[in-house]
């Protein structure tokens, strides 16, 4: 029996359109899923896109639930939960993607599980906020819900604008998440993971003066073969989350490696230009390995 999986995600993005290939190729259904064109009827415990029940499928894969990172994406994943309730296998499953999608739930699930991190802190209080600015000397202010670097701001302490400029971030962000900036060398690492197990790890490689590596302010993806230890650090990061496919996010400085965060939805294309791993594939086996069972 051909087992019917869509996958959540934006349409025209490779990412999404890869997944939807890997499981059409599998299965011979193909089928990508907008959140934006969801409605959700509780009345009838229904979840549709035009004349699609979700509720009916075998599998959601959760590859993207909004473009852009903000406390509407958790609505939109509060819907999911209406489809595992009457029995759809959604991957990863809907809270523990919830968990993920606010920065300091990430942060705070990490250090109380141990992790190295940068060192932090949360705050409403603009004078706090230059406190730990003082402290740090250098830091980055970033928003809770942010992909890519999208919306952080690196402040010096000794910057004659400094207070403007968090006056300025206060405003579009009440609770400031505010990070000592880490010295990255150049690069940090993505530790790729399928249902808690090892995949590969690839670099994310500064090509220009940004302060920051990701790919959006013009990094590289690169291979790069982790030690034991540290394969090891990223497996504790990911544990406490449980998700399907995840990336996490690791620095190496000169006082030891760091986490930053895991990804909620995953490196698809790092694991493929930096490692030569197909994940798409891989997950779309894995799912259908689940849904079948």
């Amino acid at each position: 029996m051909t087992k019917r999986i869509g996958v959540i995600g934006t349409p025209g993005k490779w990412s999404t359109e890869a997944l939807a290939d890997a499981f059409a190729e599998r299965t011979g259904y193909r089928q990508v899923i907008d959140m934006a064109d969801v409605r959700l009827d509780l009345e009838n415990r229904s979840l549709m896109c035009g004349d699609l029940d979700l509720c009916g499928l075998d599998g959601l894969v959760l590859k993207k639930a909004a473009e852009i990172y903000s406390p509407d994406a958790l609505d939109r994943l509060e819907m999911l939960r209406v489809a595992e309730a009457r029995g759809v296998r959604v991957f990863s499953p809907t809270e523990r993607v919830i968990r993920l999608m606010d920065r300091l739930a990430c942060t705070v699930t990490l250090s109380n599980a141990g992790l190295p991190m940068p060192p932090t802190t949360i705050t409403e209080c603009v004078e706090d906020a230059r406190t730990a600015l003082n402290r740090y000397g250098s830091a980055v202010f970033k928003p809770l819900f942010s992909t890519k670097a999208r919306g952080m701001v690196l402040l010096d302490a000794d910057a004659p604008d400094a207070e403007a400029q968090i006056a300025a971030f206060k405003a579009a962000n009440p609770v400031m998440y505010i990070q000592a900036k880490a010295d990255l060398s150049g690069h940090d690492l993505g530790m790729v993971f399928l249902n808690g197990a090892y995949l590969c790890t690839y670099a994310r490689v500064s090509q220009n003066d940004s302060w920051n590596t990701t790919i959006h302010s013009g990094g590289k993806y690169a291979p790069y073969e982790p030690t034991p230890e540290l394969i090891e650090l990223g497996r504790r990061a990911q544990e406490p989350f449980g998700l399907t496919f995840t990336t996490v996010d690791i620095a190496l400085t000169p006082k030891g490696p760091i986490v930053f965060e895991v990804s909620a939805f995953g490196g698809y294309s790092g694991a493929l230009k930096g490692c030569g791993i197909d994940a798409a594939a891989l997950v779309a086996e894995y799912v259908i390995s689940e849904v079948s069972a």
